[in-house]
């Protein structure tokens, strides 16, 4: 008898006591499905709406998977928690980022990872919810943008759904993450994620199993910084479904700070829409997975915490613990599962300044007697850490073991190294049992300093939209006068940082450096400023302070600045292609036209283009003597006229200084009058470049391009000729002599 579940037939044979009968109801209870495991009757109406979904964050898979005591811990944990979801027939997992511990996972960790969700989570047993929600949209950035369950050519049990965490997160220039490859091999559906940096629509998966319908939300990692000024400027939209948005469960999963490290660098529960009723939150290690209510907002918290131990703090100490979630209409109920394979941790803080009848700083025997004291205190973890493992085999050997010692008060610590030998066969980390800190003495303030003016409280707004031209500003205006601005102003730098930062335009303080002294050149040389720097320095601070007072000119100018950063990388491009298709005809033209006629090549050209004409060159010797013979013909005056026809060439500066914009004004008679000679400069596309520099200060002011190299340029100009020709009839400088001297 050939059984159809799902998308599969099951072969199942029927001991003969057994009659076949014709309710499929009455037969479906009877029947094995497959080797040890028995089919369950039809489910009560409480289960057909009953969502059983497994919750778990940040497993960190490849954590130190090159150590020989730990690095399997991650491995095994990750096959406790899918066997958890096997055993109790989840309809789904759902993990809150940070599956791999790195952005690039080993081939190690990649391959464990595919055979534990191979293992557990495909299979025949029947999906019981659908998604009503467009999976295009869920799933736009997969080449695949449907949900794995669906696929013809995959027969998965128990679908997996993840966000990424800041340690997976997508980057490179295909914005790829070790989640996508999963996905692509159709193992878990990744979502939840936004590339843009100017606004986010949340878009969630819409989900029914009988009469419960929850809408999932996911948002990926991203910068706190970031984020919590897209909150704040009001950029991050979570999408309603249309029809019954009261009917729905919203479940909303989050990798990001919940505590406060700074004053942008997390994301206030406030900030989430309040229509919310379950939020699990990754990225923070410790377990607070029952849900905790908000009280502002009305929604539910859920912090599962990791499944391993990563550092060893605190809240790493904490018990760990996945989540079985029961969702049914729009009531719920958390269901709190201890993991077993999780390597026990126990910390201990010892200040030693609180046991001054055991420790003394003037006994000479005192360290010792610190060192009985830690090892008592070791021993007694150890102790702990055993009894646990006796109700629990599948907990790891070695525990891990902390002992923070505070030794302020004049105490010094012992060799760490020297103790942690003694227990490197009963500890996972022995190099890392005793850490020793010490505070620092803060100095007592009198009450009579402190000033009360300072302490009016702000409102809380204020604090919360701090954003980067904001602390651009307070560094310019709390930092010492020696640094300040004198040209730019603080509002348009700290603008351009903010282009910098959010959307990762790299010239744009360049460029508004640039655009803002331009700018500051041309109102001194309309107000014909006397080239005096005390004059200058008062015209720029009064410019100055009339570019402050007008804030939208400023914004502008901004905006300018930036138009013209991406127009000239536009341009730059550009130009680099084109200069390297110049130079490849260059170089092609030149190798069969150079001749080997007494100058080495190093002097005319830097070493590698000398290198590729020198060998292009060698098929080409005769032709070359017969040309450069020609070339003697020529007399110096004739070349002199021939160099009268090219026009002197002006290097623009790139970066002129405000000393020399005032120096451009004077008149140019002066500077004819000092000139001997005309200024040739090779921009390397000419075929015939002379430059007859008679003075050595003339050599100073010439400043090109060029494509000659130092070694070339000096041994030139010290003979008061800087001479390369790449034309055939034209050598006007050659002469018998000085061709067998360089023969």
């Amino acid at each position: 008898i050939a059984v159809v579940r799902g998308k599969s037939a099951v072969p199942c044979v029927l001991p003969a006591s057994v009659k076949i009968e014709t309710d499929f109801l009455t037969f479906q209870s009877r029947f094995v499905r497959s080797p040890g495991a028995k089919m369950s009757t039809v489910s009560s109406q409480d289960d057909e709406d009953t969502f059983k979904i497994l919750i778990a964050t940040d497993i960190h898979l490849g954590y130190l998977e090159k150590d020989p005591v730990r690095g399997n811990d991650t491995f095994v944990t990750l096959n406790e928690i899918l066997d958890h979801a096997q055993k109790k027939e989840v309809d789904f997992v759902l993990l809150g980022g940070d599956l791999f511990h790195e952005n690039k996972p080993s081939r190690k960790t990649i391959h464990s990872c595919l055979e534990s969700l191979r293992k557990y989570c495909m299979g025949d047993r029947p999906i019981q919810f659908e998604i009503l929600s467009d999976q295009a949209v869920n799933f736009q950035y997969s080449k695949f943008p449907w949900v794995n369950y669906q696929d013809r050519n995959l027969n998965i049990s128990i679908p997996v759904f993840s966000i990424h965490g800041n340690h997976d997160d997508p980057t490179g220039a295909d914005a790829l993450c070790a989640l996508d490859i999963l996905s692509c091999a159709g193992l878990l559906n990744h979502f939840g994620r936004s590339t843009s940096v100017e606004k986010i629509d949340i878009s969630p998966i819409l989900l029914r199993k009988g009469r419960t319908k929850i809408a999932l939300y996911g948002l990926g990692a991203i910068p706190d910084e970031r984020l919590y000024r897209m909150f704040v400027n009001k950029q991050v939209t979570m999408l309603r479904p249309r029809e019954d948005e009261d009917s729905w469960f919203n479940l909303f999963v989050i990798h990001q700070n919940r505590s406060k490290h700074g004053a942008t660098n997390y994301i206030p529960e406030q900030f989430l829409d309040d229509f919310i009723n379950l939020v699990v939150w990754g990225h923070e290690h410790e377990c607070k997975i029952a849900p905790c209510q908000n009280e502002q907002q009305g929604f539910y918290v859920s912090q599962p915490g990791s499944s391993v131990v990563t550092s060893l703090s605190p809240g790493e100490a904490v018990k760990k613990h996945i989540g079985l979630l029961h969702v049914k209409g729009k009531k719920m109920k958390m269901e709190k599962i201890m993991l077993e394979t999780v390597r026990t941790f126990y910390m201990e803080d010892i200040v030693l300044a609180d046991h001054p009848d055991l420790f003394n700083p003037d006994n000479p025997k005192v360290t010792q007697s610190i060192q009985a004291f830690c090892m008592e205190k070791v021993e007694f973890m150890l102790d702990n850490a055993e009894r646990e493992r006796v109700g629990n085999p599948r907990r790891p050997e070695k525990p891990l073991i902390r002992l923070r010692v505070d030794y302020t008060g004049g105490f010094e610590p012992f060799s760490v190294h020297r103790f942690s030998q003694k227990y490197m066969d009963r500890v996972a980390n022995p190099k890392d049992i005793i850490h020793f800190f010490r505070h620092r003495e803060q100095k007592e303030k009198n009450d009579s300093d402190l000033n009360f003016g300072k302490l009016v409280s702000r409102p809380v707004s204020e604090g919360m939209t701090l954003r980067v031209e904001d602390l651009v500003k307070q560094y310019f205006q709390t930092a010492e006068k020696k640094v300040q601005l004198s040209l730019l102003t603080e509002r348009g730098m700290g603008q351009a940082v903010q282009e910098f930062v959010d959307k990762e335009e790299k010239d744009a303080i360049e460029e508004l450096v640039k655009f803002q002294l331009e700018k500051t050149q041309r109102f001194l040389k309309e107000r014909r400023t006397d080239a005096e720097e005390e004059k200058i320095d008062e015209e720029v601070r009064k410019f100055r302070e009339s570019r402050k007072k007008n804030t939208d000119e400023e914004d502008e100018e901004v905006l300018q600045a930036m138009t013209r950063a991406r127009a000239h990388r536009s341009e730059d491009a550009v130009l680099v292609t084109a200069s390297s298709d110049e130079e490849l005809m260059d170089t092609g033209m030149k190798s069969t036209g150079d001749s080997d006629d007494g100058f080495p090549a190093t002097l005319r050209r830097g070493r590698g283009r000398a290198r590729g004409r020198a060998r292009g060159a060698r098929g080409q010797n005769s032709t070359v003597r017969g040309s450069s013979q020609r070339g003697r013909g020529s007399t110096t005056q004739e070349s002199a006229t021939r160099s009268r026809t090219y026009k002197p060439v002006s290097v623009p500066a790139k970066n002129m200084s405000i000393m020399d914009a005032f120096a451009s004004l004077k008149p140019e008679a002066s500077l004819n009058s000092s000139r001997l000679s005309e200024d040739i400069i090779d921009d390397d596309s000419d075929l015939e470049d002379i430059s007859i520099v008679p003075s050595s200060k003339v050599n100073q002011r010439l400043s090109t391009p060029s494509s000659l190299s130092k070694r070339g340029s000096q041994s030139q100009t010290s003979r008061g000729v800087d001479f390369e020709s790449d034309e055939a009839e034209f050598d006007p400088f050659k002469s018998t002599a000085t061709s067998r001297r360089y023969k």
